[in-house]
């Protein structure tokens, strides 16, 4: 998927201001935050969406999870935090990579 934007940054070819890294999970500061803490966390591996998430990556699905937790711990201190994932254009997906947005540092309605 070398036309995917978050596949360029997983492979380097795309800067980003890159907060966490392992062997599959990246997890960098969004370009165009909608809240004072705005990061998103990523596979390493190319899934479309949530919708194409199969058996063999739950657990990888898991790891994220636990990851954004341990990242909101840090980077939200007062621990109030929003996570989101948008499945499809219609529903506001505009890199077609899965990716969660942690966002917090303010109140949401």
């Amino acid at each position: 998927m070398s036309e995917c934007l978050f596949c360029r940054i997983v492979a380097g070819e795309i800067p980003a201001d890159i907060i966490y890294s392992d062997d599959e999970i990246l997890a960098f500061k969004d370009i165009n935050p909608v809240a004072p803490i705005h990061i998103l966390i990523i596979p390493k591996i190319h899934i479309t969406s949530l919708a194409d998430v199969k058996e063999n990556d739950v657990s990888l699905i898991g790891r994220i999870m636990g990851r954004i937790s341990l990242i909101a711990k840090e980077h939200c201190p007062d621990d109030n935090y929003r996570v989101v994932t948008n499945v499809g254009e219609n529903a506001g997906q505009t890199v077609p990579h899965l990716h969660f947005h942690l966002l917090g540092g303010r109140k949401f309605d």
